[in-house]
């Protein structure tokens, strides 16, 4: 393994990107969005997801050089065209425009298609927060997850993030709807370790904590099961129709994962309450749910959020540990 600092992560992330034809303000934007990631400790979709990033641009199925352009405008509601561009500038474009909607009326939604992979999704609701928004956002992939019954991939693992603004560090969901998402599994299996509990199937259709085993057969777990499964469609159907974009199905039928739909809501938190009001009953809830009696002698209840933020000082402080292997073949391409 191999210690970097976040500077490093940040240099190296934006030459590779300027060399692979970005501008300097694209490369500046992107290589942060993946640095962040990586210091808070989703490496699965930060430094590790890097080198299939740029690939997505040498195969042509991201572009360069476009912007999401308005194609429907309905007060505190918009539809943007994402053109194929780059996943995470299409998706900072998309919750910066519902950032403003939602100053301006309150709330806003903006509905995007032919989006890309927007990488680590938490990175939009910790944006929102951060403007003093709750957020939630929505994308689809392509089928990757069999819903509850069936053996074969037929719906996506499509993550869900929602975010609330808080004092003390923001609350920010971020979930995809399998037990574990590919990043997450890929990245064990890198490491040769295994899962925590039961991801999936193998190939022999007997739950297992392989990650490898559970990548072959392409059968994961949706969380919670039948519910996970279901809200997996939903989620496909809300984007799908919001964006008039690509479903999972039509994705499915492409060559490769692009063109993706997805759904950025904010609402502006001073106009839902007062400041005070706010954090009485943010407050409230994270007091109520932090007071719990661990399980284990000494353990702490978290909430989501309450770790990142951890993470993210610990490495910002100490250096973050990566695969050597993937920051040696990083270093070579510059």
């Amino acid at each position: 393994m191999a210690l970097v600092t976040y500077s490093q992560l940040i240099n190296v992330f934006k030459q590779i990107l300027s060399d692979s034809g970005f501008s300097q303000s694209e490369a500046e934007l992107c290589a942060k969005i993946f640095a962040d990631s990586t210091a808070d400790g989703y490496h699965s979709h930060g430094i590790n997801r890097f080198p299939v990033f740029i690939k997505t641009i040498t195969d042509g199925y991201v572009k360069l050089g476009v912007q999401p352009e308005r194609e429907l405008a309905l007060g505190s509601f918009e539809r943007w065209n994402g053109k194929l561009g780059a996943g995470p500038l299409n998706a900072d474009f998309s919750i910066k425009r519902a950032i403003e909607l939602a100053k301006e009326f309150g709330m806003g939604c903006v509905a995007l298609q032919n989006g890309s992979h927007w990488m680590r999704g938490g990175t939009y609701g910790w944006q929102a927060a951060e403007a003093g928004c709750i957020a939630l956002c929505f994308t689809n992939t392509s089928p990757n997850m069999p819903t509850w019954g069936a053996k074969e991939a037929n719906t996506g693992n499509n993550p869900l993030i929602v975010a609330v603004p808080k004092e003390e560090g923001h609350i920010v969901l971020d979930m995809s709807l399998s037990q574990f998402s590919y990043g997450k599994m890929e990245n064990l299996a890198m490491n040769g370790k295994e899962l925590p509990f039961p991801g999936g199937y193998n190939t022999d259709g007997e739950l297992s904590s392989n990650p490898q085993a559970i990548l072959d057969s392409k059968r994961l777990l949706p969380t919670g099961y039948w519910k996970g499964s279901g809200l997996s469609i939903l989620v496909d159907l809300l984007v799908t129709l919001l964006s008039s974009g690509k479903s999972t199905a039509k994705i499915g039928e492409m060559e490769a994962e692009y063109g993706l739909s997805q759904v950025f809501i904010c609402f502006d938190a001073k106009q839902m309450n007062s400041d005070n009001k706010h954090k009485e009953l943010v407050d409230e809830i994270i007091n109520h749910v932090t007071s719990a009696m661990p399980e284990k002698e000494g353990g702490t209840i978290e909430y989501p959020g309450s770790q990142t933020r951890k993470r993210r000082a610990q490495h910002m402080k100490d250096g973050i540990v990566v695969n050597d292997d993937v920051w040696n073949k990083l270093l070579a391409r510059i």
